[in-house]
Protein backbone atom coordinates (compact mmCIF):
# COMPACT_ATOMS: atom_id res chain seq x y z
CA UNK A 1 0.00 0.00 0.00
CA UNK A 2 1.20 3.50 -0.70
CA UNK A 3 2.86 5.51 2.07
CA UNK A 4 -0.07 7.53 3.52
CA UNK A 5 -2.97 5.41 2.06
CA UNK A 6 -2.96 2.89 4.89
CA UNK A 7 -2.57 5.22 7.88
CA UNK A 8 -5.79 6.61 6.64
CA UNK A 9 -7.51 3.29 6.00
CA UNK A 10 -5.83 1.70 9.50
CA UNK A 11 -7.64 4.71 11.31
CA UNK A 12 -11.12 4.11 9.59
CA UNK A 13 -10.78 0.67 10.47
CA UNK A 14 -9.97 1.53 13.78
CA UNK A 15 -12.53 3.86 14.33
CA UNK A 16 -15.39 1.64 13.36
CA UNK A 17 -13.98 -1.52 14.84
CA UNK A 18 -13.70 -3.49 11.60
CA UNK A 19 -11.12 -6.11 10.84
CA UNK A 20 -8.08 -5.69 8.88
CA UNK A 21 -5.41 -8.26 7.55
CA UNK A 22 -1.83 -6.32 7.53
CA UNK A 23 -1.22 -3.13 5.86
CA UNK A 24 -3.97 -2.79 2.92
CA UNK A 25 -2.95 -2.69 -0.51
CA UNK A 26 -5.70 -1.83 -2.76
CA UNK A 27 -3.81 -1.79 -6.27
CA UNK A 28 -2.80 -4.08 -8.25
CA UNK A 29 1.11 -3.99 -10.22
CA UNK A 30 1.51 -4.54 -13.55
CA UNK A 31 3.13 -7.41 -14.48
CA UNK A 32 5.38 -7.56 -17.73
CA UNK A 33 4.01 -9.03 -21.00
CA UNK A 34 4.14 -12.88 -20.16
CA UNK A 35 5.98 -15.21 -22.40
CA UNK A 36 3.71 -17.18 -24.98
CA UNK A 37 5.01 -20.42 -23.24
CA UNK A 38 2.82 -19.36 -20.16
CA UNK A 39 -0.83 -20.14 -21.84
CA UNK A 40 -2.57 -22.22 -19.68
CA UNK A 41 -5.78 -24.30 -20.29
CA UNK A 42 -8.61 -23.26 -18.71
CA UNK A 43 -10.88 -25.07 -21.13
CA UNK A 44 -14.38 -26.39 -18.34
CA UNK A 45 -13.54 -30.16 -18.99
CA UNK A 46 -17.03 -32.20 -18.16
CA UNK A 47 -17.00 -33.03 -14.31
CA UNK A 48 -17.38 -36.65 -14.63
CA UNK A 49 -14.14 -37.18 -16.27
CA UNK A 50 -12.54 -36.64 -13.05
CA UNK A 51 -14.83 -37.87 -10.79
CA UNK A 52 -17.44 -35.08 -9.91
CA UNK A 53 -20.96 -35.30 -10.33
CA UNK A 54 -22.35 -32.19 -12.79
CA UNK A 55 -25.78 -32.53 -11.05
CA UNK A 56 -24.49 -32.15 -7.51
CA UNK A 57 -22.08 -29.58 -8.66
CA UNK A 58 -25.60 -27.39 -9.42
CA UNK A 59 -25.84 -27.37 -5.67
CA UNK A 60 -22.38 -25.01 -5.37
CA UNK A 61 -24.13 -22.90 -8.36
CA UNK A 62 -27.09 -22.55 -6.36
CA UNK A 63 -25.44 -21.21 -3.14
CA UNK A 64 -23.64 -18.61 -5.23
CA UNK A 65 -26.50 -18.14 -6.87
CA UNK A 66 -28.77 -17.23 -4.29
CA UNK A 67 -26.32 -15.57 -2.25
CA UNK A 68 -26.38 -12.96 -5.16
CA UNK A 69 -29.88 -12.42 -5.57
CA UNK A 70 -30.49 -11.63 -1.93
CA UNK A 71 -27.86 -8.97 -1.96
CA UNK A 72 -26.25 -10.98 0.41
CA UNK A 73 -22.91 -11.03 -1.81
CA UNK A 74 -22.68 -8.45 -4.92
CA UNK A 75 -20.29 -11.07 -7.12
CA UNK A 76 -18.65 -13.87 -7.04
CA UNK A 77 -16.32 -15.93 -9.38
CA UNK A 78 -15.21 -19.54 -8.83
CA UNK A 79 -13.07 -21.79 -10.17
CA UNK A 80 -12.55 -25.47 -9.30
CA UNK A 81 -9.83 -27.86 -10.73
CA UNK A 82 -9.26 -31.61 -10.20
CA UNK A 83 -5.97 -33.08 -11.48
CA UNK A 84 -4.94 -29.81 -13.13
CA UNK A 85 -8.11 -29.62 -15.46
CA UNK A 86 -10.90 -26.78 -15.15
CA UNK A 87 -14.07 -28.54 -13.56
CA UNK A 88 -16.34 -25.50 -12.73
CA UNK A 89 -15.56 -21.72 -13.86
CA UNK A 90 -18.48 -19.38 -13.15
CA UNK A 91 -19.20 -15.60 -12.38
CA UNK A 92 -21.94 -14.79 -10.21
CA UNK A 93 -23.74 -11.02 -9.91
CA UNK A 94 -21.87 -8.16 -10.68
CA UNK A 95 -18.60 -6.25 -9.90
CA UNK A 96 -20.38 -2.49 -9.62
CA UNK A 97 -23.88 -2.61 -7.83
CA UNK A 98 -24.37 1.20 -8.66
CA UNK A 99 -23.94 0.64 -12.72
CA UNK A 100 -24.68 -2.86 -12.84
CA UNK A 101 -21.22 -3.81 -14.46
CA UNK A 102 -21.61 -7.45 -14.20
CA UNK A 103 -18.80 -9.70 -13.00
CA UNK A 104 -16.08 -11.24 -15.40
CA UNK A 105 -13.76 -13.65 -15.27
CA UNK A 106 -10.74 -10.88 -15.65
CA UNK A 107 -11.97 -8.81 -12.57
CA UNK A 108 -9.49 -7.90 -10.20
CA UNK A 109 -10.28 -8.35 -6.94
CA UNK A 110 -8.42 -7.24 -3.55
CA UNK A 111 -6.59 -10.53 -2.12
CA UNK A 112 -5.81 -8.82 0.95
CA UNK A 113 -4.47 -11.97 3.53
CA UNK A 114 -4.23 -14.16 0.66
CA UNK A 115 -1.23 -12.41 -0.05
CA UNK A 116 0.31 -14.30 3.13
CA UNK A 117 0.87 -17.37 1.47
CA UNK A 118 2.51 -15.89 -1.83
CA UNK A 119 4.81 -13.86 0.48
CA UNK A 120 4.94 -17.49 1.91
CA UNK A 121 6.53 -19.05 -1.38
CA UNK A 122 8.87 -15.87 -1.73
CA UNK A 123 10.56 -16.67 1.44
CA UNK A 124 10.50 -20.30 0.33
CA UNK A 125 12.20 -19.08 -2.64
CA UNK A 126 15.15 -17.60 -0.84
CA UNK A 127 15.21 -20.88 1.80
CA UNK A 128 16.11 -22.72 -1.50
CA UNK A 129 18.93 -20.25 -2.24
CA UNK A 130 20.45 -20.98 1.19
CA UNK A 131 19.11 -17.45 2.44
CA UNK A 132 17.62 -18.54 5.47
CA UNK A 133 16.81 -21.49 7.61
CA UNK A 134 14.00 -21.93 9.74
CA UNK A 135 15.76 -22.71 13.06
CA UNK A 136 17.80 -19.08 12.42
CA UNK A 137 17.07 -15.92 15.24
CA UNK A 138 15.34 -13.90 13.40
CA UNK A 139 17.68 -10.82 14.51
CA UNK A 140 20.10 -12.57 12.01
CA UNK A 141 18.21 -10.47 9.29
CA UNK A 142 16.60 -7.83 11.80
CA UNK A 143 19.20 -6.22 14.24
CA UNK A 144 16.89 -4.13 15.49
CA UNK A 145 15.14 -7.21 17.17
CA UNK A 146 17.95 -8.23 18.75
CA UNK A 147 17.07 -7.11 22.35
CA UNK A 148 13.00 -7.56 21.66
CA UNK A 149 11.41 -8.24 25.69
CA UNK A 150 8.47 -9.85 26.30
CA UNK A 151 5.14 -8.33 28.20
CA UNK A 152 4.50 -10.56 31.61
CA UNK A 153 1.34 -8.28 32.63
CA UNK A 154 1.09 -4.94 34.39
CA UNK A 155 2.37 -4.08 38.35
CA UNK A 156 0.48 -2.46 40.85
CA UNK A 157 0.94 0.92 39.48
CA UNK A 158 -0.05 -0.16 35.87
CA UNK A 159 3.44 -0.45 34.17
CA UNK A 160 4.24 -2.98 31.94
CA UNK A 161 6.51 -5.63 33.62
CA UNK A 162 8.82 -6.51 30.92
CA UNK A 163 10.83 -10.08 30.77
CA UNK A 164 13.94 -11.51 28.51
CA UNK A 165 12.56 -13.96 25.74
CA UNK A 166 13.08 -17.78 26.82
CA UNK A 167 14.70 -18.00 23.52
CA UNK A 168 15.60 -15.80 20.20
CA UNK A 169 12.18 -15.62 18.14
CA UNK A 170 13.25 -17.89 15.25
CA UNK A 171 12.31 -17.59 11.31
CA UNK A 172 9.92 -21.07 11.76
CA UNK A 173 7.87 -18.85 14.89
CA UNK A 174 7.80 -16.09 12.51
CA UNK A 175 6.31 -17.82 9.63
CA UNK A 176 3.33 -19.28 11.75
CA UNK A 177 2.52 -16.54 14.03
CA UNK A 178 3.94 -17.80 16.98
CA UNK A 179 6.95 -15.48 17.39
CA UNK A 180 4.97 -12.77 19.81
CA UNK A 181 3.82 -10.18 17.62
CA UNK A 182 0.47 -9.08 17.16
CA UNK A 183 -1.86 -6.57 14.67
CA UNK A 184 -2.94 -4.53 17.53
CA UNK A 185 -6.47 -4.30 15.97
CA UNK A 186 -7.98 -7.35 17.63
CA UNK A 187 -6.65 -7.33 21.37
CA UNK A 188 -6.78 -4.90 23.98
CA UNK A 189 -3.49 -5.68 25.83
CA UNK A 190 -1.57 -3.15 26.64
CA UNK A 191 0.96 -4.12 23.66
CA UNK A 192 -1.64 -4.23 21.47
CA UNK A 193 -2.64 -0.61 22.94
CA UNK A 194 1.42 0.10 21.76
CA UNK A 195 0.87 -0.73 18.12
CA UNK A 196 -2.25 1.44 17.89
CA UNK A 197 -0.52 4.58 19.69
CA UNK A 198 2.62 4.19 17.65
CA UNK A 199 0.56 4.05 14.56
CA UNK A 200 2.08 0.56 13.74
CA UNK A 201 0.16 -0.35 10.92
CA UNK A 202 0.36 3.22 9.60
CA UNK A 203 4.18 2.92 9.09
CA UNK A 204 5.52 5.04 5.71
CA UNK A 205 7.88 2.47 4.95
CA UNK A 206 8.81 -1.18 5.81
CA UNK A 207 12.36 0.25 7.77
CA UNK A 208 9.72 2.54 9.44
CA UNK A 209 7.34 -0.64 9.90
CA UNK A 210 10.56 -2.81 11.57
CA UNK A 211 11.77 0.13 13.76
CA UNK A 212 8.29 0.65 15.52
CA UNK A 213 7.92 -2.95 15.95
CA UNK A 214 11.43 -2.86 17.73
CA UNK A 215 10.42 -0.75 20.24
CA UNK A 216 7.64 -2.69 21.47
CA UNK A 217 7.43 -5.84 23.47
CA UNK A 218 6.32 -9.24 22.21
CA UNK A 219 2.64 -10.25 23.66
CA UNK A 220 4.04 -13.71 24.82
CA UNK A 221 6.59 -15.81 25.21
CA UNK A 222 8.02 -17.01 21.86
CA UNK A 223 6.23 -20.12 20.81
CA UNK A 224 3.48 -20.01 23.29
CA UNK A 225 0.85 -18.96 21.71
CA UNK A 226 -0.53 -18.31 18.64
CA UNK A 227 -1.66 -14.56 17.68
CA UNK A 228 -2.34 -13.34 13.81
CA UNK A 229 0.08 -10.60 13.19
CA UNK A 230 2.07 -8.56 10.94
CA UNK A 231 4.90 -11.26 10.59
CA UNK A 232 4.01 -11.47 7.06
CA UNK A 233 4.68 -7.91 7.07
CA UNK A 234 8.04 -8.59 8.71
CA UNK A 235 8.69 -11.02 6.46
CA UNK A 236 8.10 -8.86 3.17
CA UNK A 237 11.43 -6.68 4.48
CA UNK A 238 13.09 -10.10 4.96
CA UNK A 239 12.81 -10.71 1.49
CA UNK A 240 13.82 -7.15 0.40
CA UNK A 241 16.96 -6.92 2.47
CA UNK A 242 17.78 -10.81 1.15
CA UNK A 243 16.98 -10.17 -2.07
CA UNK A 244 17.77 -6.55 -2.80
CA UNK A 245 15.05 -5.98 -4.66
CA UNK A 246 11.31 -4.46 -3.63
CA UNK A 247 8.89 -6.82 -2.25
CA UNK A 248 6.60 -5.91 -5.54
CA UNK A 249 9.45 -6.73 -8.06
CA UNK A 250 11.08 -9.76 -6.50
CA UNK A 251 6.96 -11.50 -6.50
CA UNK A 252 6.80 -9.94 -10.14
CA UNK A 253 10.15 -11.60 -11.19
CA UNK A 254 9.65 -14.84 -9.33
CA UNK A 255 6.14 -15.17 -8.82
CA UNK A 256 3.86 -13.78 -11.11
CA UNK A 257 5.45 -13.70 -14.32
CA UNK A 258 6.62 -17.00 -13.97
CA UNK A 259 2.83 -18.32 -13.28
CA UNK A 260 1.68 -15.69 -15.92
CA UNK A 261 -0.54 -14.24 -13.44
CA UNK A 262 -0.78 -10.76 -15.42
CA UNK A 263 -2.70 -8.81 -13.04
CA UNK A 264 -1.48 -9.55 -9.56
CA UNK A 265 0.56 -7.15 -7.84
CA UNK A 266 0.56 -4.02 -5.53
CA UNK A 267 -1.75 -1.50 -7.36
CA UNK A 268 -4.09 -1.16 -10.09
CA UNK A 269 -2.77 0.42 -13.19
CA UNK A 270 -5.21 3.17 -14.43
CA UNK A 271 -6.06 0.71 -17.86
CA UNK A 272 -7.04 -1.65 -15.43
CA UNK A 273 -8.93 -0.02 -13.16
CA UNK A 274 -12.35 -0.34 -14.98
CA UNK A 275 -12.19 -4.45 -13.87
CA UNK A 276 -11.55 -3.60 -10.58
CA UNK A 277 -14.20 -4.42 -8.12
CA UNK A 278 -15.91 -2.14 -5.76
CA UNK A 279 -16.03 -3.30 -2.36
CA UNK A 280 -19.07 -3.45 -0.33
CA UNK A 281 -19.66 -4.47 3.48
CA UNK A 282 -22.74 -5.52 5.53
CA UNK A 283 -24.19 -2.56 7.38
CA UNK A 284 -25.54 -3.67 10.87
CA UNK A 285 -29.18 -4.00 9.25
CA UNK A 286 -27.84 -6.90 6.69
CA UNK A 287 -27.41 -4.69 3.86
CA UNK A 288 -24.86 -4.01 1.46
CA UNK A 289 -23.42 -0.85 1.15
CA UNK A 290 -19.99 0.85 -0.13
CA UNK A 291 -17.42 0.41 2.55
CA UNK A 292 -14.81 3.20 3.22
CA UNK A 293 -12.37 0.88 3.02
CA UNK A 294 -10.84 0.35 -0.11
CA UNK A 295 -13.07 2.67 -1.88
CA UNK A 296 -12.31 6.65 -2.90
CA UNK A 297 -10.28 9.08 -0.80
CA UNK A 298 -6.54 7.80 -0.57
CA UNK A 299 -7.17 4.49 -1.80
CA UNK A 300 -7.61 5.56 -5.27
CA UNK A 301 -3.81 6.22 -5.94
CA UNK A 302 -2.42 4.40 -9.08
CA UNK A 303 0.95 4.31 -7.93
CA UNK A 304 3.21 1.89 -6.44
CA UNK A 305 3.39 1.77 -2.57
CA UNK A 306 5.85 2.57 -0.76
CA UNK A 307 4.63 0.69 2.00
CA UNK A 308 4.07 -3.01 0.60
CA UNK A 309 2.49 -5.57 2.21
CA UNK A 310 3.46 -9.06 2.58
CA UNK A 311 0.59 -9.54 5.03
CA UNK A 312 -2.20 -7.80 3.11
CA UNK A 313 -1.51 -5.92 0.05
CA UNK A 314 -1.74 -7.52 -3.45
CA UNK A 315 -5.08 -8.15 -5.74
CA UNK A 316 -5.04 -10.02 -8.68
CA UNK A 317 -7.65 -11.37 -10.75
CA UNK A 318 -9.33 -15.39 -9.69
CA UNK A 319 -7.64 -16.97 -12.73
CA UNK A 320 -4.06 -15.36 -11.33
CA UNK A 321 -4.57 -17.17 -7.62
CA UNK A 322 -5.72 -20.28 -9.41
CA UNK A 323 -2.13 -20.51 -11.10
CA UNK A 324 -0.33 -19.66 -8.01
CA UNK A 325 -2.76 -22.09 -5.85
CA UNK A 326 -2.22 -24.83 -9.24
CA UNK A 327 1.17 -24.40 -8.90
CA UNK A 328 1.54 -25.45 -5.23
CA UNK A 329 -1.37 -28.57 -6.02
CA UNK A 330 1.47 -29.86 -8.64
CA UNK A 331 3.88 -29.34 -6.26
CA UNK A 332 6.24 -26.27 -7.06
CA UNK A 333 5.49 -26.38 -10.93
CA UNK A 334 2.87 -24.77 -13.57
CA UNK A 335 2.87 -25.26 -17.17
CA UNK A 336 6.86 -26.54 -17.33
CA UNK A 337 7.50 -23.66 -14.92
CA UNK A 338 9.03 -24.56 -11.75
CA UNK A 339 9.03 -22.33 -8.59
CA UNK A 340 9.44 -24.26 -6.22
CA UNK A 341 11.02 -28.31 -5.46
CA UNK A 342 8.32 -30.66 -4.56
CA UNK A 343 9.73 -30.69 -0.94
CA UNK A 344 9.86 -27.32 -0.13
CA UNK A 345 6.07 -27.17 -0.86
CA UNK A 346 5.80 -29.91 1.67
CA UNK A 347 7.69 -28.26 3.70
CA UNK A 348 5.76 -25.10 3.74
CA UNK A 349 2.22 -26.71 3.22
CA UNK A 350 2.74 -29.19 6.54
CA UNK A 351 2.14 -27.83 10.34
CA UNK A 352 4.67 -26.75 12.00
CA UNK A 353 2.46 -25.54 15.33
CA UNK A 354 2.64 -27.31 18.55
CA UNK A 355 0.09 -29.77 19.86
CA UNK A 356 0.16 -27.55 23.00
CA UNK A 357 -1.57 -24.74 21.14
CA UNK A 358 -3.88 -26.73 19.30
CA UNK A 359 -6.67 -26.26 21.80
CA UNK A 360 -9.21 -24.32 20.17
CA UNK A 361 -7.60 -21.56 21.82
CA UNK A 362 -6.34 -19.32 19.55
CA UNK A 363 -7.65 -18.46 16.25
CA UNK A 364 -8.77 -15.53 13.67
CA UNK A 365 -11.84 -15.10 11.97
CA UNK A 366 -13.39 -18.56 11.31
CA UNK A 367 -10.00 -20.49 11.51
CA UNK A 368 -9.36 -22.09 15.26
CA UNK A 369 -5.97 -23.88 15.66
CA UNK A 370 -6.74 -27.16 16.87
CA UNK A 371 -6.50 -30.64 16.59
CA UNK A 372 -5.57 -31.90 13.26
CA UNK A 373 -5.72 -28.16 11.65
CA UNK A 374 -2.64 -25.92 12.27
CA UNK A 375 -0.78 -23.50 10.31
CA UNK A 376 2.42 -24.10 8.00
CA UNK A 377 4.40 -21.62 6.45
CA UNK A 378 1.90 -18.51 6.02
CA UNK A 379 -1.44 -20.66 5.73
CA UNK A 380 -3.55 -23.08 7.71
CA UNK A 381 -3.28 -27.34 7.29
CA UNK A 382 -5.64 -29.34 7.59
CA UNK A 383 -3.25 -32.46 8.30
CA UNK A 384 -6.55 -34.56 10.28
CA UNK A 385 -9.46 -33.79 8.61
CA UNK A 386 -11.86 -36.67 10.52
CA UNK A 387 -10.09 -34.76 14.00
CA UNK A 388 -10.82 -31.11 12.33
CA UNK A 389 -14.37 -32.02 11.46
CA UNK A 390 -13.44 -30.89 7.33
CA UNK A 391 -14.37 -32.95 4.24
CA UNK A 392 -11.23 -32.19 2.62
CA UNK A 393 -8.41 -34.41 1.99
CA UNK A 394 -5.28 -34.35 4.28
CA UNK A 395 -2.52 -31.82 4.04
CA UNK A 396 -4.90 -29.21 2.79
CA UNK A 397 -3.81 -26.06 2.62
CA UNK A 398 -5.82 -22.81 2.41
CA UNK A 399 -6.05 -19.28 3.65
CA UNK A 400 -8.69 -16.43 3.10
CA UNK A 401 -8.89 -12.58 3.17
CA UNK A 402 -10.33 -9.82 4.43
CA UNK A 403 -12.79 -8.90 1.56
CA UNK A 404 -14.03 -12.49 1.45
CA UNK A 405 -12.11 -14.37 -0.71
CA UNK A 406 -10.70 -18.13 -0.13
CA UNK A 407 -8.98 -20.82 -1.49
CA UNK A 408 -7.81 -24.22 -0.73
CA UNK A 409 -5.77 -26.64 -2.58
CA UNK A 410 -6.11 -30.32 -1.68
CA UNK A 411 -3.43 -32.76 -2.27
CA UNK A 412 -4.60 -35.88 -1.40
CA UNK A 413 -7.76 -35.22 -3.55
CA UNK A 414 -5.36 -33.15 -6.25
CA UNK A 415 -8.45 -30.13 -6.10
CA UNK A 416 -7.95 -26.79 -6.22
CA UNK A 417 -10.38 -24.27 -5.43
CA UNK A 418 -10.26 -20.45 -5.92
CA UNK A 419 -13.11 -18.27 -4.62
CA UNK A 420 -13.38 -14.26 -4.82
CA UNK A 421 -15.57 -12.21 -3.59
CA UNK A 422 -15.64 -8.24 -2.68
CA UNK A 423 -17.64 -7.90 0.63
CA UNK A 424 -16.13 -6.76 4.06
CA UNK A 425 -17.79 -7.99 7.89
CA UNK A 426 -20.09 -10.60 6.52
CA UNK A 427 -21.43 -13.09 8.46
CA UNK A 428 -23.89 -15.06 6.09
CA UNK A 429 -23.37 -16.96 4.04
CA UNK A 430 -20.38 -18.69 4.86
CA UNK A 431 -19.61 -19.47 1.40
CA UNK A 432 -16.24 -20.53 2.09
CA UNK A 433 -17.08 -23.49 4.43
CA UNK A 434 -20.46 -23.88 2.55
CA UNK A 435 -18.58 -24.30 -0.82
CA UNK A 436 -16.43 -27.07 0.67
CA UNK A 437 -19.26 -29.25 1.44
CA UNK A 438 -20.54 -28.92 -1.92
CA UNK A 439 -17.42 -29.25 -3.69
CA UNK A 440 -16.58 -32.39 -1.82
CA UNK A 441 -20.69 -33.65 -1.95
CA UNK A 442 -19.99 -33.75 -5.72
CA UNK A 443 -16.99 -36.08 -5.64
CA UNK A 444 -18.34 -39.33 -6.48
CA UNK A 445 -15.43 -40.95 -8.01
CA UNK A 446 -12.13 -40.18 -5.90
CA UNK A 447 -10.49 -42.82 -8.12
CA UNK A 448 -10.76 -41.39 -11.16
Amino acid sequence: MTMHRFGNISRELLTCGAVVFGTLSVAAQQSPSQPAHQALDMTVVKPESVGFSSERLERLHALMQHAVDQKQIPGIVTILARHGKIVDYRTYGVRDMATGAAMTKDTIFRDYSMTKPITGVAMMILYEQGKWLPSDPISKYIPEFAHLKVFKGVDAEGKMILVEPDHAPTMRELMTHTTGFTYGIFGNTPVDAMYRDQHVLAARNLQELIDKLSQIPLLYQPGKAWVYSVSMDIQGYIVEKLSGQTLPDFMRDHIYQPLGMKDAGFYVPAEKRNRFATLYETTPEGNLALTKVGNGGMSDDLAPPTMPSGGGGMVSSAEDYYRFAQMLGNRGILNGVRVLAPDTVHLMTSNHVPTSLLTGQYGIGLQTMRPGFGYGYDGAVVFDPPEANLPEGKGTFFWDGLAGTWFWVDPTNDIVFVGMIQRIRGKDPIVEYLSRSLVYGALMDPSK
